[in-house]
């Protein structure tokens, strides 16, 4: 555990708008690469997401 909060977390951004950034981030011996994607067409904001996925994880407990 105390090794996630230590390791580094890299970004690479996107090419002229046509790939997704990617976050690289190593946890032991296991690298993860996550490629970030937006919509254009959404229709809540990045907090309205968060507050929204927040009250569901509420709800599970």
């Amino acid at each position: 555990m105390n090794n996630e909060k230590n390791a580094p977390v890299t970004t690479t951004p996107a090419n002229a708008g046509t790939e997704p950034p990617v976050l690289i981030r190593k946890i032991g011996r296991t690298t993860y690469r996550v490629r970030v994607h937006f919509s254009i067409t959404r229709r809540e904001t990045m907090s309205d997401k968060i507050k929204r996925m927040l009250k569901n994880e509420i709800r599970q407990m």
